[in-house]
C-alpha cells in the first residue's frame, strides 16, 4: 500500500506526541538561588581590663542589647535611660560605661533588692579606645561638662561633714564639691566602693540605696545643680554591731571610692570604719546638708 506525504506526516507527529510529557504535568521549574541572604556575622566580643586584675567580657549584639560575660557566666543586658554614658541592665547585673580622653570607662555592678539597680560595684574597667571606632556605646557628652550637664569626677570633691552615732549604727555625711569652672547637675544616688589597706574591694559588703528616712526608694530623687564651688550632700549609714549568727568580726574599710550617678570616674577619701551585716545604705544626693549631725571627729 502507498503511503502519501500526509499519512507520513500524520504518523510522525503522533509518534513525537507519545513522546511527550502529558498536557496536565507542567515542567519542573528550575532551581532558583535562595531568596535569604547571608546571614549577618556575630558581633566580636571585646574585653575591658579591671582594676581586680580580671576581665570582663562584653558583645555588643545590637544597638540595644549587651551580652556581659563575667566569672563564667553570662548575661544578656538591656539598654535603659541614664543620664550620660551607656547602661545595661538586667536582673543581676547593670553595665554601665562612658568613653572620654581616648579611653572607655565602665563598671559592673550587683543589682540589689526592691528593684535597685547596680547598688554594689564588682568591677571598674577600662579598654582604650585609640586607633578606631570603638563597637560599644560611647558617651555623647564630652570630657569637658558644659552647664547643666551631668558632673564628671574630675571637677568634683568628696569630703566628710558630718557624723552621728546612736544605737549600734553610725552615719557620716559627705558632700561633692564643684571644683571646676562650670556649673553641672547631680542626681540619684553616688556609686559607692569600700576598699581595704591594700586597695582591694570589699565585694562582701553591698550597698543599699534608700531615701532619706531610711526607706525604700519610690520615687525620683530632685536634681541638684551645683555651681563653681558649690556642694551636693549625701548620708553613709551603716551598722557597728556583728550578725550574732553569721559574723563575729566585721570588714575595715579604709577608704570609700565614689562615682556621681551615671558617671564612671570615682573620686577616694581615705576612711576607716568597720561596717557590720554586710551591707551599707547610702541616701540620695540633696542640695542642703540637713538632717545636720554632729562634725566628724574620726572613724
Amino acid at each position: 500500500m502507498r503511503h502519501g506525504p500526509l499519512t507520513v506526516l500524520t504518523v510522525a507527529a503522533l509518534a513525537l506526541a507519545g513522546c511527550s510529557p502529558p498536557a496536565d504535568e507542567p515542567p519542573v521549574p528550575p532551581v532558583q538561588p535562595s531568596a535569604a541572604g547571608p546571614v549577618p556575622s556575630t558581633a566580636p566580643a571585646v574585653g575591658y581590663a579591671c582594676e581586680s586584675g580580671k576581665t570582663v567580657s562584653v558583645q555588643y549584639v545590637d544597638d540595644a542589647t549587651a551580652r556581659v560575660s563575667y566569672e563564667g557566666a553570662t548575661a544578656d543586658l538591656r539598654l535603659t535611660p541614664s543620664g550620660s554614658g551607656a547602661r545595661y541592665a538586667g536582673a543581676q547585673w547593670e553595665w554601665w560605661s562612658a568613653t572620654r580622653d581616648g579611653q572607655e570607662q565602665a563598671t559592673l555592678g550587683r543589682v540589689g533588692p526592691n528593684d535597685q539597680v547596680g547598688v554594689t560595684v564588682l568591677e571598674r574597667c577600662t579598654r582604650p579606645t585609640s586607633g578606631g571606632a570603638a563597637p560599644g556605646p560611647v558617651d555623647p557628652v564630652g570630657a569637658t561638662p558644659v552647664a547643666g550637664s551631668p558632673c564628671r569626677g574630675p571637677q568634683l570633691q568628696l569630703a566628710a561633714e558630718a557624723g552621728d552615732a546612736g544605737a549600734g549604727n553610725r552615719e557620716t555625711v559627705y558632700s561633692l564639691k564643684n571644683v571646676g569652672s562650670r556649673a553641672c547637675t547631680l542626681q540619684g544616688h553616688v556609686g559607692l566602693t569600700l576598699q581595704d589597706a591594700q586597695g582591694r574591694n570589699l565585694t562582701s559588703v553591698r550597698t543599699d540605696r534608700i531615701d532619706a528616712s531610711g526607706g525604700t526608694v519610690r520615687t525620683p530623687a530632685p536634681v541638684v545643680t551645683l555651681e563653681p564651688q558649690a556642694k551636693a550632700w549625701f548620708g553613709l549609714r551603716w551598722s557597728v554591731v556583728p550578725n550574732e549568727t553569721m559574723q563575729r568580726s566585721c570588714p575595715t574599710a579604709t577608704r570609700i571610692r565614689v562615682t556621681a550617678p551615671g558617671d564612671t570616674s570615682p573620686v577616694s577619701l581615705d576612711q576607716t570604719f568597720a561596717p557590720c551585716g554586710g551591707k551599707v545604705s547610702v541616701t540620695p544626693l540633696r542640695a542642703t546638708q540637713e538632717p545636720v549631725v554632729t562634725p566628724v571627729a574620726g572613724p
